[in-house]
């Protein structure tokens, strides 16, 4: 009767410290370094606002965050990796409009489900893209380039970093809305797509407002139009496609933070907090606003309904245009 009676009580006993073990975890997080996993290169858009955040929710968490990039196919293979961690809050990763909104719609074979495998966190920056052309094609605006496009039928073209990338995607869904056909120009990688467009190779393309200001302002491409919630400071006579009568197009792209799901919610109530509390630094603002970025403080919920609209949006276009890639 003792052997038992004591078993029980034994067992009972690592039970309440198997069971209270994972709060108080929680509630020491973050007690070692956090990494924050980015799925593309070094140097891009992704990149440059997980490094910002790395700085100053680092700061506001008092625990350094370690930026690690993980590129390959459009992104998976970083948000594979996030997937896959260990739930604790300490693998966190870098969500894309393309990892959690065009990816899912167009790649036949994903190694994530981009809303069952993730835990939502915040978004944090969303980025306009704008929709560029060459000089040289005679067009002063997007009115003129859509009509110059319905008269001939892919006559003119578009490059886009590969099939079924964020910048592929988005112009299919143009061309859809206003009824017109471009021939499309698949490149590997924004870099070569971009480049092709200011030689005059191909005539235009949408990417990151970051990434085609400079040429813009170098005179070596025309921008028709943003893709963002409104006009850009950066380039406030450029109108929004929906002022040009293409709401579908949404508002641009975005930059959040997603960790693995079951991470537990106080540790993920506590990431949130670090990263809208680093949005009211002044000096991440003025950072955020260098790259066009316009600030998108969010709870988790708020997150999630914004990965839903994405991922609702691109598999109409995908489906529509029939986008598959491998």
């Amino acid at each position: 009767m003792f052997r038992r009676d004591f078993g029980r009580a034994v067992l009972a006993g690592l039970l309440a410290t198997v069971s209270c073990s994972a709060p108080a975890l929680a509630a020491d997080f973050p007690a070692r370094p956090i990494k924050l996993v980015v799925p593309f290169a070094a140097g891009g858009s992704t990149d440059i606002v997980a490094r910002l955040v790395a700085e100053y929710a680092g700061r506001e968490l008092k625990q350094t965050i370690v930026v690690e990039n993980k590129a390959g196919a459009g992104g998976s293979l970083g948000m594979e990796q996030v997937a896959r961690a260990t739930p604790d809050g300490y693998t966190i990763g870098m969500a894309t409009m393309s990892t959690h909104g065009s990816n899912p719609a167009v790649f036949r074979k994903l190694n994530y489900d981009p809303v069952k495998d993730f835990a939502p966190i915040a978004n944090v920056l969303a980025v306009p893209s704008i929709f560029a052309i060459n000089p040289g094609v005679p067009a002063q605006d997007m009115q003129a380039f859509v009509a110059l496009a319905k008269a001939q039928p892919e006559k003119y073209s578009f490059a886009s970093p590969g099939i079924g990338s964020l910048g592929h995607v988005n112009i299919e869904n143009f061309m859809m809305l206003a009824d017109m056909r471009l021939l499309h120009v698949p490149y590997r990688g924004a870099g070569p797509a971009l480049n092709d467009v200011m030689g005059g190779q191909v005539d235009a393309i949408t990417d990151n407002l970051s990434s085609t200001l400079p040429q813009v302002r170098g005179g070596k491409l025309r921008a028709l139009a943003v893709l963002g919630l409104e006009r850009s400071p950066l380039l406030p006579d450029v109108p929004t496609y929906k002022e040009l009568g293409y709401p579908e197009m949404g508002t641009g792209g975005w930059f959040g933070l997603v960790a693995p799901a079951g991470t537990p919610p106080t540790v993920i109530e506590r990431l949130n907090a670090a990263v809208r509390a680093a949005m009211n630094d002044a000096d991440f603002r003025r950072k955020a606003e260098e790259v066009g970025g316009t600030l998108m403080p969010t709870t988790p919920q708020e997150f999630q309904q914004q990965i839903d609209e994405a991922l609702a949006r691109y598999a109409k276009v995908a489906k529509a245009a029939d986008i598959q890639a491998d």
